[in-house]
């Protein structure tokens, strides 16, 4: 069956930017730096709703402020988010829990294929449905 697919993504020019460390990296990566974090969305549906879209891109203003309030100048005094798990590959899982969370709470017939955070231009994870 046929199927169309989205990407939404929120680039490094967001403003994303957040300081973390991996604290068992045998690597600097153990210290704390920051990136400008970019997140990518894919959806996927096998049906078009009444305007022919999977998913209407304005409608993820539910997402801008859950990744502004999780990612954007955090660790700053003011503003410290605290995660169990660090790094990119458990950033993308989070948000994937999020989104899919807030399409079954709004009964929304779309299906995440994935999830990807990137450091930078040079390093992405990803995250996938089953």
């Amino acid at each position: 069956m046929p199927k169309y697919k989205i990407t939404k993504t929120f680039g490094h020019d967001s403003g994303y930017s957040c300081a973390f460390r991996q604290w068992n990296a045998k690597s600097n990566c153990s210290k704390i730096h920051g990136y400008s974090l970019g997140f990518e969305i894919n959806l996927i549906s096998q049906k078009l709703d009444e305007n022919n879209w999977v998913f209407n891109f304005g409608d993820f203003n539910f997402l801008k402020k859950w990744l502004r309030d999780n990612f954007d100048h955090t660790l700053l005094i003011a503003n410290v988010v605290e995660l169990d798990e660090i790094s990119c590959e458990k950033f993308a899982e989070m948000t994937f829990k999020f989104i899919f969370k807030h399409f079954q709470e709004h009964k929304i017939d779309v299906v995440i294929e994935s999830v990807y955070v990137s450091e930078h231009s040079g390093n992405k994870a990803g995250f996938f449905g089953d």
